[in-house]
């Protein structure tokens, strides 16, 4: 397995996400080190393994042992899921949507002045504030039905700062990491640390995905508070030989 995800590698991986291709999905996965695509791939991990697609039970268990060892917040939720598609566990009692990770881990670290909004329960969609001041809104008797809506709070970037010092302390290099330190320090701590990371193009990667997952599982996280966790459609049962 390789070292780190480069970019061809990762869109293969995203790729069959949006395919919903489970062999391609497995496949792909075999290109870099799951702990670092956990959150972005594990529920499509989870299809394949119900679905009994060749490889895919090994990969959830791969999945697993990396998940237990990380500990990120949203990582038990995950796990819950991959052993309840292996049948080691009972379906977790969450509602699942077909929401955007992404979308909505945006909308919960946003700014608590601008940002924040609402996740349509009936379609996964997620709206930010912001878009309601340009576009039309549902009517007033069905905005606020809590049968159809969640609204999704701003929380601010308190987790963000967490992960550049998490991702310091991970450094192997540790010059990188003493310049990093001294650039988070004060205002401007998220444009000084980028700019500094930004001129060793690896550890911008590694620093991207790192986030990326972070994110992601507090996302999930949040959402099973709420009784709820996202749903994908069930992968297709393609097999490559």
């Amino acid at each position: 397995m390789a070292e780190g995800w480069d970019e061809d590698a990762l869109r293969a991986v995203r790729g069959a996400l949006h395919a919903q291709d489970g062999a391609a999905l497995l496949a792909a996965l075999r290109r870099g080190p799951v702990r670092e695509v956990l959150q972005l791939a594990g529920d499509g991990v989870a299809g394949a393994a119900a679905l009994g697609l060749p490889g895919a039970a090994e990969m959830a268990a791969s999945f697993l042992g990396a998940l237990q060892e990380r500990g990120f917040r949203g990582d038990e939720e995950l796990a819950d899921r991959l052993r309840a598609a292996t049948g080691d566990a009972a379906t977790p009692l969450l509602r699942p949507i077909p929401v955007d990770m992404e979308m909505l881990a945006m909308l919960l670290e946003g700014d608590p002045a601008e940002s924040g909004g609402r996740l349509d329960l009936s379609t996964g969609e997620c709206l930010p504030a912001f878009t309601e001041e340009l576009e039309p809104g549902p009517p007033a008797e069905e905005a606020d039905d809590p049968e159809r809506w969640l609204f999704v709070p701003a929380l601010g970037s308190r987790a963000g700062y967490r992960d550049m010092e998490l991702f310091i302390e991970g450094l192997g290099d540790a010059a990188l990491a003493d310049r990093l330190r001294g650039a988070i320090g004060g205002r401007g701590a998220f444009r000084r640390f980028k700019d500094v990371l930004g001129r060793d193009e690896r550890s911008w990667r590694r620093y991207n995905r790192f986030c990326d997952e972070r994110q992601r599982g507090r996302a999930r996280a949040w959402l099973a508070e709420e009784g709820y966790r996202p749903s994908y459609s069930v992968l297709r049962r393609t097999v490559r030989s």
